[in-house]
């Protein structure tokens, strides 16, 4: 991938680039102290609402956990997760590829104000790595490099509803936005192609994605290429993109998608995730 200087502030929504249930404790006998499952899940960084705390005995209860700050961090991927050589970086935040900076011809569309709408937005988010839009909760974001490909991970936690109708969304793509053009600055043209790709069978709903956009770049003819995959875990998601100018990363973002989606959910059940993966394909 080609990088974009870095902007003073991330942009986070505008379309490249996973909860389960705690099982609450018997009360205790009055003295105040936590429980064993309180004290795990707020150890891994998860928030219990109050009422999931305590429940009278012989009446178990179960809420879904609310993803924490530390939660989303220890969610993240690990280099033990990925096979295949990729390194992890510290500037994953300020990634940016000048290829997904265009603005969609409107001409291109039968129904051109509502497609090329959202085939806008799509590119935005690829460039500003907000494929979900904003969270509303908390966010992490990693990234892994090998050779001139990158792979991006983001866990954050979102609104039901807006991140439904998101999941939603970005399913529709691959016909609403099947071939378009995008000029980019100076009205350089570029092709962009979306199709649908298939997500491994976790979470509880997921969509993928892959964009391809032909155009240039460092003065020749350039295609970048991105496997995209979007997971959701109750109220909480993971992301991952990955690709660059030497094509897709379909195994290895699949790989992500599984071992980030069980990361997730060990977090989200009041768990800390292992330094080493337990499956890997």
């Amino acid at each position: 991938m080609s990088r974009r200087p870095s902007h003073p502030v991330r942009l986070l929504a505008s379309a490249l680039a996973a909860g389960a249930l705690l099982t609450t404790a018997a009360c205790s006998d009055g003295g105040g102290s936590q429980s064993a499952s309180d004290t795990a899940a707020e150890q891994a960084g998860v928030a219990r609402p109050d009422s999931a705390k305590r429940t009278p005995t012989g009446s178990p209860s179960a809420s879904p956990a609310t993803l924490t700050e530390a939660g989303a961090k220890a969610a993240l991927l690990t280099e033990a997760d990925l096979e295949g050589g990729w390194n992890q970086v510290q500037d994953a935040d300020k990634w940016r590829d000048r290829l997904l900076v265009g603005e969609v011809d409107v001409a291109d569309f039968l129904t051109a104000k509502s497609s090329a709408t959202d085939c806008q937005a799509l590119l935005d988010a690829l460039y500003g790595d907000g494929l979900l839009g904003d969270p509303s909760g908390p966010s992490a974001l990693t990234g892994f490099e090998q050779g001139d490909s990158r792979l991006l991970e983001q866990v954050a936690g979102y609104d039901r509803g807006g991140l439904d109708a998101r999941m939603k969304w970005l399913r529709t793509l691959p016909d609403t936005c099947d071939e378009f053009t995008a000029t980019g600055a100076g009205g350089a043209k570029r092709t962009v192609q979306v199709t649908e790709a298939s997500v491994p069978e976790v979470g509880d709903a997921r969509a993928g994605l892959r964009v391809s956009v032909q155009g240039d770049a460092d003065g020749g003819p350039a295609t970048l290429t991105l496997d995209v995959a979007a997971v959701r875990v109750d109220t909480s998601a993971v992301t991952v993109m990955g690709g660059g100018l030497d094509g897709g990363q379909t195994d290895s973002v699949e790989q992500a998608v599984r071992q980030g989606t069980e990361r997730l959910k060990t977090v989200l059940d009041g768990g800390t995730p292992s330094p080493q993966p337990t499956t890997m394909d």
